[in-house]
């Protein structure tokens, strides 16, 4: 029997194992930048992890073409931006106009692109001032348009990393063809990048026999001449495959994900290739947690490759070592620190149920939190200045409602530690209740309406009773293979964060529905996520015993009737859900 010692030390040495010969050992992931928590030039904003809140920071970390990297803090609404070989320099800040609350950011030549449900071009105002305490230069952005889709390389580069419109709400809706499936097989795709080293390209994506290989052929957009081919082949299955850049020394890179059919063993890197087609080696993405961010890794034009690693006391931006191969032909990549997955709560038990939910229903009951249009009353919206938030540089009232009196938004707002069914949300509306809360930090509080992850989760499954992150694997069965997620299954994070899961994306990704205070602006919408990246970062595929064939009995009680019904369904301390709501 191996120790705990050499368990450790083969689980270390079996981070990457590659089908081939390796010629050199893997260069150590280097620290070239950190940032603090806070709002001051050298900080960043960071909102702290709580009970059920996942860990927040900024979302998305992108290059230009001198090599200077930008990171979208969030929080702090501005882009912070440095130069990663030039550590002792003080950086510079962009502030961003309130007009946009971007989750997602591409510098391409001198343009300066957000993502707000939608691509929006920012450009300086004015000239730039100096930095309160630091060297650094501050310089105020301002909007100047709002980009088509069809402009196809920004398209193609925010969806990169699933910044992209959802798919059409009719197929997800429809029984017949809301999922594509693993058996239907990756379909053959397009991508449009801006490359250093070789102007614009087209990558086009082949899938070849079996599910774990594809073939990418990158041709030059105007002479519409190969460049190259590059064969990519995993050990399991392929996730998402982005085309990434060809840095100025002609060497491309490809985003790979590798998803076996145990959900803990799924890892993500960036394979790099030379002109030939040979693969030249790998650098493992160290995504093992940490919270989910949008855009977490960027090429420079040198060929660097750069890691978002968010902790709770600010920021580090990583250079990822590369670790050289020769002849292999297959990438067989495990996480660095292996995931065994969520496991539920001892203190929790599952509640008998008499009746099954039905995947139709609770799709179209996510469907109806995330499209309701309601107008913003004086009294929805709250005071002026409103509620600030401890712990970071936000008020109570969510984002996508700034300044929308008298308008009509769309979606149920997030409000931390709120729970409740659809019609109970529109009768608190009604009756002028504050919309939201996404001070995460500060105690819930009852004169506000909306739900939090949990709690909308809860009411897709027809539960009136709010299951929280924690609770929700007493009433939830673990999916060993994350390739046999269907609608209405959901990924979950004990203790941190939930989603409901739609369905697979063309290009295998994962299309989910969540109330956010980050990917969503502070209310439940639609996202898409590189599986794997969700699976690597601690998210369980589970399935609500419900909507499955378990001997698993629900309590009427539990489940939605218009109104919230907070009281436990019998005296018994097995229940698994809270008195107080928290998300």
């Amino acid at each position: 029997m191996l120790t705990s010692r050499n368990r450790f030390l083969a689980a270390a040495y079996a981070a990457i194992v590659l089908i081939g010969t390796c010629v050199g050992a893997a260069a150590d992931d280097v620290i070239t930048r950190r940032f603090t928590a806070g709002n001051a030039p050298d900080a960043v904003g960071i909102a702290d992890a709580s009970e059920d809140v996942e860990l927040a920071g900024p979302q998305a970390l992108t290059s230009d073409a001198q090599g200077n990297l930008f990171l979208l803090d969030q929080l702090n609404q501005r882009i912070v931006e440095f130069n990663p070989k030039r550590p002792a320099e003080d950086p510079s800040i962009l502030e961003m106009p309130p007009s946009v609350q971007p989750s997602d950011l591409v510098v391409r030549k001198d343009e300066i692109l957000v993502w707000d449900n939608g691509i929006h071009t920012l450009k300086a105002s004015g000239q730039p001032t100096s930095t309160r305490g630091i060297g650094g230069t501050t310089v105020k952005l301002e909007e100047v348009s709002s980009r088509d889709l069809d402009d196809q390389f920004a398209t193609s580069a925010f969806a990169q990393m699933g910044s992209q419109p959802p798919g059409d709400a009719a197929d997800v809706l429809d029984k017949d063809s809301r999922a594509v499936t693993v058996k239907q097989g990756r379909k053959p795709s397009r991508q449009y990048v801006a490359s250093r080293g070789r102007g614009s390209v087209i990558a086009d994506i082949t899938p070849q026999k079996g599910d774990n290989a594809v073939l990418i052929e990158v041709r030059s957009l105007d002479g519409n001449e190969t460049i190259a081919q590059l064969h990519l082949r995993v050990h399991d299955k392929l996730g998402a495959v982005e085309f990434l850049e060809i840095d100025n020394n002609d060497k491309l890179y490809i985003l790979g994900e590798n998803v076996p059919d145990n959900a803990a063993g799924a890892a993500t890197f960036v394979a790099r290739y030379a002109l030939s087609g040979d693969l030249e080696g790998v650098y493992e993405l160290p995504l093992e947690n940490t919270p989910i961010t949008r855009r977490f890794v960027t090429i420079s034009g040198d060929g660097d490759v750069y890691f978002l690693r968010t902790q709770r006391t600010g920021v580090e931006v990583v250079g990822v070592g590369f670790r050289p191969l020769r002849n292999a032909k297959v990438i067989d990549i495990r996480p660095r620190i292996q995931n065994a997955g969520a496991s539920p709560s001892s203190r929790f038990t599952a509640i008998a149920a008499v009746r099954p939910s039905n995947r139709q229903q609770v799709v179209e009951t996510a469907f109806a939190f995330e499209g309701i249009q309601w107008q913003v009353t004086p009294q929805n919206y709250g005071p002026e200045p409103d509620q600030a938030c401890t712990g970071f540089s936000r008020v109570r009232r969510p984002w996508y409602l700034q300044g929308k009196i008298g308008q009509q938004v769309r979606g149920v707002p997030y409000c931390w530690g709120c729970s409740g069914s659809l019609a109970t949300f529109q009768n608190q509306i009604a009756h002028g209740v504050k919309a939201g809360n996404v001070c995460t930090r500060n105690e819930p509080r009852n004169d506000v309406a909306g739900v939090d992850c949990s709690a909308f989760v809860s009411a897709t499954w027809g539960l009136s009773v709010h299951y929280t992150t924690a609770a929700i694997p007493a009433i939830a069965s673990p999916i060993t293979d994350p390739w046999q997620l269907r609608p209405g299954d959901a990924l979950n994070k004990p203790g941190s964060h939930v989603m409901l899961f739609l369905r697979f994306t063309p290009d295998r990704k994962a299309e989910v529905m969540e109330s956010s205070t980050g990917g969503c602006n502070g209310r439940v919408c639609r996202n898409v996520y590189p599986l794997a990246a969700l699976l690597a970062r601690g998210y369980q595929p589970v399935r609500f015993k419900a909507l499955a064939d378990d001997n698993m009995v629900v309590a009427q009680s539990a489940y939605a009737s218009g109104k919230v019904d907070k009281r436990e369904p019998d005296a018994t301390p097995t229940h698994a859900h809270r008195r107080r709501s928290r998300h």
